[in-house]
């Protein structure tokens, strides 16, 4: 097995390579589609052995997709009449309703046991990236739906990924999951009414529609969720190995099909719209984690308000521009955001992680 990662590592450089050449001497960036997404796949496939490679093959994965939907959007924007894109919102519920078997009624009992914590987290969530979207958002000059679409991505709940991503920091898992959970369940009622006070200004929000919305998208799949996981989860093992990497399958798709369906409008602001969501994260994870601290939580407890703060998800807020009608336009934040998520998530937890092997090392 080992010859065959080795095999596919050493295609990943060649590719990646072949890549390269082509943008600059052939003909063009977009001659070398295949080459970056081959490159891609065969890091992500052949880094299973490798911990750090392994510990971001999710992301490859994720910008392989973002690749095929950028070099080939005319596969995957419709068949006759037909739009992919409708395909977006039972894609986010098939990951909503994997989040609810994943979830149990012991995941609330933080908020009994740690409440301090909890509302330290959850307000810090719906403010900080909120009102750090809405200043991105006018001090780039977006148009109004690439800005609504920046302050969209501050103002849905937590990540699912951030779970993971606190368990990798030593992070204080019961608080990460509890806050991912909580703001989850009140996002038909917060995210709607941030877009409507914050975001108004630049698109039309119909404040009931959308809460409507955002609660088919949530709360029925994750009540199904919970229902499955009380009831069959015990009895059937293979579910638990199934359903998150139809979870990861879903988000995969997904971002395909976003990318496709806005790929014009990613080639004109997608460099700005990067920066602005590398800023816009980034000041999520630092005033998250300094929230904890001027409130006088712990580190571990610090860590995970850091990362329920500046980690978002991305796929609501695509559910949700599709819903308004402008998916290719304020739906783009999220494509960029996803990625670059991930990546600064990965590394920010492994750095914690590395930090406190390094001073338990030193206790010693």
């Amino acid at each position: 097995m080992q010859r065959i990662y080795n095999f596919l590592l050493g295609s990943s450089v060649l590719l990646a390579l072949f890549a390269i050449g082509i943008s600059i001497f052939g003909n063009g960036l977009s001659a070398a589609g295949i080459f970056v997404i081959g490159a891609l796949i065969c890091l992500a496939a052949g880094g299973r052995n490798i911990s750090i490679i392994n510990q971001m093959s999710f992301t490859i994965w994720v910008l392989a997709a973002v690749s095929i939907g950028f070099y080939y959007p005319q596969y995957f924007q419709k068949i006759g009449d037909f739009k992919f894109t409708g395909f977006i919102v039972p894609l986010i519920q098939i990951i909503m309703f994997t989040m609810g078997t994943e979830m149990s009624l012991k995941d609330f009992e933080g908020v009994i046991k740690s409440p301090k914590a909890v509302l330290i987290g959850l307000v810090s969530h719906f403010t900080i990236m909120p009102l750090v979207g809405v200043t991105l958002a006018k001090s780039f000059g977006f148009p109004p739906e690439i800005a609504a679409g920046v302050i969209l991505m501050g103002s849905v709940p937590s990540g699912v990924t951030s779970n993971v991503l606190a368990f990798i920091a030593k992070a204080n898992m019961p608080l990460s999951v509890t806050i991912a959970a909580v703001s989850t369940l009140i996002a038909p009622f917060m995210t709607p009414l941030l877009m409507k006070l914050l975001a108004g200004q630049y698109v039309a929000v119909d404040l009931q529609a959308m809460m409507l919305h955002v609660a088919e998208i949530i709360i029925v799949p994750i009540i199904l969720g919970l229902i499955v996981n009380k009831l069959l989860r015990k009895g059937i093992k293979w579910l638990q190995t199934l359903l998150p990497k139809i979870s990861m399958l879903g988000v995969l798709l997904m971002m395909i099909v976003i990318v496709s369906s806005g790929r014009d409008s990613l080639l004109q602001i997608g460099p700005l719209l990067f920066i602005s969501s590398i800023i816009h994260h980034t000041i999520g994870y630092l005033l998250g984690y300094w929230s904890g601290r001027f409130m006088g939580l712990d580190e571990a407890s610090c860590r995970t308000i850091s990362l329920e703060v500046g980690m978002q998800n991305g796929g609501l807020a695509s559910g949700i521009a599709l819903q308004m009608g402008k998916i290719a336009t304020v739906g783009l934040a999220s494509v960029i955001a996803v990625p670059w998520m991930t990546i600064s998530g990965s590394l920010l937890s492994n750095w914690w992680r590395n930090k406190s092997s390094d001073e338990r090392t030193a206790n010693h």
